[in-house]
């Protein structure tokens, strides 16, 4: 990043693709000769794909979605044929069995689970779904592997689906929280999850296993409160850096347990 009086310039720079943004065309054209002088490069034009992620534009905003990356899994996976479904996991369905015998063959698993996970960058919707997958990487059963294919007939269903930036966002955070105590009955760990917005556009998602053990369900809530702070607080001091200020900041839960006063707060 560098910044001198009103101009801003970020540099994305992947191996050797990169991706610049200025708020300049005039320096954007300076800095693209500095570039080619040092290297030798070649100018895409604007961003319409990068690493996978394609990105459309429109007076009302930024769309990114992985739709080429989406029909590779399928084809991946030899489901172009099956029939698609509208979700991913079907309600209350067990994948921890004692019963079932674990698979040996975990390559063909860990490859999907894996691809899974790059696709959630533009699926906020897959992120519980790839995290309770990526839970059996060590031990697959059949009832996993099972899970992971009905996961690529959802995509089957709606494989342009991404996020929508808009331009005329209100400059103001919301995050809703959520959790799951005990939700792993082998480890009685819990399972914790947020997700943020910037007025109406998505910036920030995810779930994750905690990494010890909530004796109570308030402390499993409390501990994902905190969580979901955090990830708020990084996010507006990133939004400083880019120049955008929030004006305010709301937190969500869905809290059964807490003071009713928690469930909806606002900080700046």
């Amino acid at each position: 990043m560098y910044q001198k009086h009103d101009t801003q310039l970020q540099l994305l720079v992947y191996v050797d693709d990169h991706v610049i943004s200025v708020n300049s065309c005039g320096v954007i054209n300076q800095f693209k000769e500095y570039l080619s002088s040092c290297f030798k490069m070649k100018n895409l034009g604007v961003l319409r794909y990068f690493l996978g992620i394609e990105v459309a534009r429109s007076s009302e905003g930024m769309y990114l979605c992985e739709r080429k990356y989406a029909l590779d899994i399928i084809v991946e996976t030899c489901l172009l044929g099956v029939k698609p479904i509208s979700f991913p996991l079907e309600q209350n369905y067990k994948l921890f069995s004692v019963d079932d015998e674990p698979l040996f063959d975990l390559s063909s698993y860990r490859h999907l689970v894996g691809r899974l996970i790059y696709l959630g960058v533009t699926r906020p919707k897959l992120s519980y779904f790839v995290n309770v997958l990526a839970q059996f990487m060590h031990k697959l059963q059949p009832a996993p592997w099972n899970v992971a294919l009905r996961v690529v007939r959802y995509l089957k269903n709606n494989h342009s689906q991404g996020i929508f930036l808009r331009s005329n966002t209100k400059l103001i955070l919301s995050a809703w929280c959520y959790f799951d105590w005990d939700n792993f009955p082998t480890t009685h760990h819990s399972l914790t999850g947020w997700f943020i917005q910037l007025g109406g556009s998505t910036l920030s998602w995810k779930t994750k296993k905690h990494d010890r053990v909530s004796r109570f369900s308030v402390e499993a809530e409390y501990r994902d409160m905190a969580d979901t702070v955090s990830e708020l607080l990084w996010l507006q001091e990133l939004l400083r850096a880019f120049g955008i200020d929030c004006f305010s900041i709301t937190l969500h839960s869905d809290s059964l347990f807490s003071n009713p006063t928690c469930r909806n707060s606002s900080f700046s």
